[in-house]
């Protein structure tokens, strides 16, 4: 006979069933089919696998927090206000800004340190893409005035021996501006006497607007915001919200990552709630309102637990119980795009449970740094409720690697995206874009001189205490991290490759044609 059997009895083992065949024939069919089993699931969780490890070893990390300590604290920082609300403060010839560390200081503290100098993340080679449409044409005066023709423009920013000079156009949303400029006063007191003088126009709303397409033929306007696409030119910049983001009570970044550091040790992953989790604006844009359907709904279970924003109740609550510090208690995050980019994206990531970041063209400065499959899960738009419900039961069956995708994430916080990382990224990005300057920055007529004092001194409430909170205390004494190379186009043509191959067959997953 050529037929096995033991293939009709329930619950016997894979050795009795072939135990039962009569035939070698059969023998070796249902040896080929065990093999073609074996060998696909191998491959698939090998795939995964090669994400997971590739490139990243939980304990041999770049140190690139911190790297100097104590040692590279140099001039003490210090902001005089007046005395009473009736001085207006003012940025004299005396104000707080640092003054320039002699070389040979620098010099002498490199060589003696016990930590070298590394190379910056990956993520910094982005510099030299994002400039890229100037390296052969420079920039022109013309050039940066005329940004204000094809996009809003909220402020034009000088620094000039040192020294930093505002000419405000409009406000931004709530106080992005404001924390941006702050920002950049922080990087040129950290870094006395090396910020270059130059002359930049920055946008702080969320879309992109310089478009490639109109500036096929002639060289686009440099103009610095957030984020970008693939369609876009824009100069990609840090966000406010590293210096904090009083208006939804969120910390500036290095209290936040020590707070959500604290919070995720309270629970741990293997006891958190065994479902994606995702709260925010679903009004501002289609693609969050479409996500909610991803919730239980007509007896579908999509493994997710979603929630929109009720802003302003939370307003009225200062955002009390919307503190994303307290918000790891899932085993896994979602992320989607807002009107573009989502400033959240850092806070979900920093979390230590896996991020399923639903697929965007939109990316910030340091977006470009994360790797499917190490770094976060891929989330297809198309197919937001599907992908989702796949994901978290992969993790669940994968609870090793599920964390070790959470832990990756998390590091990426702490080391790659550390506010000494921040710095050095804004430093290395502005003495890039000052050396394309082909005329000689000067103060701009309507512009006024601005410094700590001017900023700080007249505030109130949360935006005064986040900005006295995010203030850097003393100068940097040692050299920001050392600036890589730019990327050819054979290793972006590779990284793109990756990227796309790790999707598909996570898409050939989902769909059920490899088990």
């Amino acid at each position: 006979m050529g037929w096995c059997s033991g293939l009709t009895e329930k619950g016997r083992s894979a050795s009795v069933y072939i135990g039962t065949c009569l035939t070698k024939g059969w023998m070796v069919v249902l040896a080929g089919f065990l093999l073609v089993v074996l060998l696909t699931t191998s491959w698939s969780n090998e795939y995964i696998q090669s994400f997971l490890t590739d490139g990243f070893d939980g304990g041999n990390l770049v140190k690139w927090h911190n790297r100097h300590g104590s040692e590279a604290q140099g001039t003490p920082i210090t902001l005089s206000c007046p005395t009473t609300t009736a001085q207006p403060a003012t940025c004299s010839s005396q104000n707080s800004m640092a003054p320039s560390p002699s070389p040979s200081s620098i010099d002498a503290k490199r060589k003696f340190s016990s930590v070298p100098t590394p190379s910056c993340p990956d993520f910094f080679r982005y510099i030299h893409e994002d400039l890229k449409p100037w390296i052969t044409t420079g920039i022109t005066k013309e050039m940066v005035e005329s940004a204000r023709q094809h996009a809003n423009v909220n402020f034009r920013l000088a620094i000039i021996g040192g020294r930093v000079y505002l000419e405000q156009y409009s406000r931004a949303f709530q106080t992005r501006d404001v924390f941006t400029i702050w920002g950049i006063l922080q990087l040129v007191n950290r870094y006395p006497g090396r910020v270059p003088d130059l002359e930049i126009m920055f946008n702080c709303d969320d879309p992109p607007a310089i478009k490639a397409d109109v500036f096929r033929t002639t060289p686009p306007p440099p103009l610095f915001r957030y984020c970008k696409d693939g369609t876009t030119l824009d100069i990609v910049f840090p966000d406010w919200s590293f210096w904090g983001w009083p208006e939804v009570n969120l910390k500036p970044w290095e209290q936040f990552l020590e707070e959500i550091g604290n919070e995720s040790r309270k629970l741990k992953w293997k006891n958190r709630e065994p479902y994606a989790y995702w709260k925010g604006n679903a009004g501002v844009a289609w693609t969050r309102g479409d996500l909610l359907r991803c919730n239980v709904s007509n007896g579908e279970e999509w493994n997710a637990r979603l929630f929109s924003q009720n802003w302003e109740a939370e307003q009225q609550n200062g955002f009390r119980s919307s503190n994303m510090a307290k918000q790891c208690t899932y085993r896994y995050k979602i992320y989607i795009e807002g009107r573009s980019w989502s400033v959240s994206e850092k806070y979900i990531l920093a979390c230590n449970s896996p991020m399923l970041l639903v697929t965007t063209p939109f990316i910030d400065f340091f977006t470009r740094g994360l790797v499917p499959g190490r770094h976060y899960w891929p989330i297809r738009p198309d197919k937001k409720c599907k992908s989702i419900k796949y994901a978290v039961n992969w993790g669940n069956r994968h609870q090793r690697e599920a964390q070790k995708m959470g832990r990756a994430g998390s590091l990426f916080t702490q080391e790659e995206l550390s506010m000494e990382n921040v710095y050095d990224y804004m430093l290395h990005l502005l003495t890039e874009y000052a050396k394309l300057l082909r005329y000689k920055p000067t103060v701009p007529e309507k512009a006024t001189e601005i410094c700590m004092e001017s900023m700080a001194c007249s505030e109130t409430g949360l935006v005064k205490d986040f900005l006295l909170d995010s203030m850097v205390e003393s100068t940097y004494d040692f050299e920001p991290c050392l600036m890589p190379y730019p990327f050819t186009t054979e290793e972006l043509d590779a990284i793109a490759r990756k990227k796309d191959k790790y999707l598909r067959e996570v898409a050939v997953r989902e769909d059920g044609l490899i088990p």
